[in-house]
């Protein structure tokens, strides 16, 4: 008889600590499964905050020639004038994103033809550089007004509130006095009719002087292209 309590005791015990050891098992299962959605979850709100952090940023979309597209930089997406912009932007934790719409050899006919590809993605400021591969080539400056003002049209069609800049350009004096006098002039001209906010030249400081273009004295080097964007953001940064 005693032999036989003793077994049920044993068993009796065994029994307890087999349903201890399932509590112990499914409560470690439920703790897992909080902490695999807890983790799903905290991965699931950081991306959702990444994604908000992306879509609130305004795009300032820099359009124009080779002086815009950073030609013969090692490191145009680092070097070249708009990103040296974003920089500055970055610096003063500015909500914007510039885009680099420069394409080297471009002309204003050229940009015209452009633009409405680039238009695709929303813009909140437009910035825009053309004209000088028109007056190097000669080409007649009512002709390069007519397609810098139809570019502006389109761009104020699709983004009518869009903040605009434009950055007036000079050609060499080998040009002639009247050509070189007129091609400057269309440039404020344009600016005033279309209410942008205006860069009188963009190569300010930077023409001209060896020690900040590139070997063909024209195009800027590094330290150049940083005076370029400091030309460009006194004008920016007000409308930002």
């Amino acid at each position: 008889m005693f032999k036989l309590l003793s077994l049920f005791t044993l068993e009796e015990q065994f029994m307890h600590k087999l349903h201890f050891l399932v509590l112990i098992f499914t409560a470690s299962l439920v703790c897992a499964c909080n902490n695999s959605n807890t983790t799903a979850n905290d991965s699931d709100t950081t991306r959702k905050k990444a994604i908000a952090i992306n879509t609130s940023k305004k795009v300032i979309l820099f359009f124009g020639d080779s002086l815009t597209a950073g030609y013969g930089l090692d490191d145009p997406s680092s070097e070249a004038f708009p990103a040296q912009v974003q920089n500055k932007i970055d610096s003063l934790k500015l909500p914007y994103k510039v885009v680099n719409g420069g394409l080297s050899g471009e002309t204003s006919a050229g940009g015209n033809s452009r633009i409405n590809w680039l238009l695709r993605q929303k813009i909140d400021v437009f910035i825009l550089e053309l004209g000088a591969n028109d007056g190097l080539r000669g080409l007649p400056v009512a002709q390069t007004t007519q397609n810098l003002q139809a570019i502006v049209d389109k761009v104020k069609a699709k983004y009518p509130d869009a903040k605009l800049v434009l950055a007036g350009m000079m050609v060499p004096p080998n040009m002639g006095a009247a050509y070189a006098s007129s091609f400057k002039a269309l440039y404020p001209l344009l600016a005033k009719k279309n209410h942008m906010a205006f860069v009188p030249f963009l190569l300010q400081n930077v023409a001209g002087i060896r020690d900040l273009n590139q070997g063909d004295g024209i195009h800027p080097n590094p330290a150049g292209a940083k005076i370029v964007a400091d030309n460009v953001w006194k004008q920016l940064r007000p409308i930002l």
